[in-house]
């Protein structure tokens, strides 16, 4: 077993695929875009299927793909098929942007792929495309259509909520859940390298972020039930609508962290450990991998560095990485 200094067994590995994505969203990309890893630099399907082997072996049983966005990678699927092959991993999930998902989902679904999560931050065409700089709205709701087509459930749509932005459709995204499945999740903005001046049109950055407290009274007027059966790997605190067929979770980083509950590693896509989402610590992993080395040792140190929980409250700062190279 992973066990950290304050006792938080790590069974949940979060997997960046790639640092590239076919949307450019404003709160997960600078405005000028990022640096991009060169090829030789990302971690080949083998070397990532190695170290959820060792993963493995050491209690993690839960892994989710991201990216930037995983299904622009060629041959994802086929990684799918690779990790739902190797012993002690019972839950293979996916965090995408939804734009190929209606081409891939039932792929996705044969190859071992369990769940799927899928950015969703309004339900406005227009507005989706000004918050994803050009992406199409239609086909990503095409895309989720196809995901519970294909039995990738539960489906979770993970809102970022953004004052001056999309905190005006909250009701309406939490209303999804009346006649859908589906559980709608509001997280609140992380400040991930995103604290530049957006685009034009949108709200200065510093008063964009809307804590939990604010968007919990927002939907008050839907009277909200808590749920308490836990749902999934992750740290939603989760409701229902009365008469509602799907559930609505909240994902507060910031103003009510969750850090103590923490139950991750994240590997980037050019092979470091982050014990922490929210610091800049990690551990190359891909050095080792390549020349043979046994990768448990860092695997171990990764568990043993893990903070006791972030300091965003005490010292907002961005960070070396934007959210597209980390995977969230």
């Amino acid at each position: 077993m992973l066990t950290d200094p304050l006792g938080r067994t790590i069974r949940y590995l979060r997997i960046s695929v790639t640092d590239r994505c076919n949307l450019r969203c404003v709160y997960c990309m600078p405005p000028q875009g990022i640096p991009l890893s060169s090829h030789d630099t990302i971690m080949r399907y083998e070397e990532i299927l190695e170290v959820v082997k060792v993963a493995a072996e050491q209690g993690i049983t839960a892994i989710r793909l991201t990216g930037g966005e995983p299904l622009a990678r060629m041959g994802i699927t086929e990684l799918v098929r690779m990790i739902a092959s190797v012993p002690g991993i019972h839950d293979i999930s996916m965090t995408t942007n939804g734009l190929l998902l209606e081409r891939f989902a039932q792929e996705l679904k044969e190859a071992g792929l369990k769940r799927i999560n899928i950015s969703l931050d309004t339900l406005k065409p227009d507005r989706f495309s000004r918050i994803t700089r050009g992406g199409s709205f239609e086909q990503v709701w095409r895309g989720i259509l196809a995901a519970e087509k294909a039995g990738l459930n539960p489906i979770k749509l993970n809102t970022v909520v953004m004052r001056g932005v999309n905190d005006d459709e909250l009701s309406d995204l939490a209303s999804l859940t009346l006649e859908h499945p589906w559980h709608v999740r509001f997280i609140e903005m992380m400040p991930v390298n995103n604290q530049e001046a957006w685009d034009d049109g949108f709200p200065p950055i510093n008063q964009i972020f809307v804590a939990l407290s604010e968007i919990k009274q927002r939907l008050a007027v839907l009277n909200l039930k808590p749920v308490q059966e836990k749902s999934g790997n992750g740290p939603a605190r989760v409701f229902s609508i009365e008469g509602g067929q799907g559930k609505i979770g909240f994902i507060s980083p910031i103003s009510e962290h969750f850090c103590g509950e923490c139950n991750r590693l994240r590997l980037t896509a050019d092979g470091n450990l982050r014990p922490c989402l929210l610091s800049d610590l990690e551990i190359p992993l891909l050095p080792a991998l390549r020349k043979g080395e046994d990768i448990l040792p860092l695997l171990q140190q990764a568990v043993q560095l893990k903070p006791e929980g972030h300091t965003l409250q005490q010292n907002q700062r961005t960070f070396t990485r934007c959210m597209i190279q980390i995977g969230g």
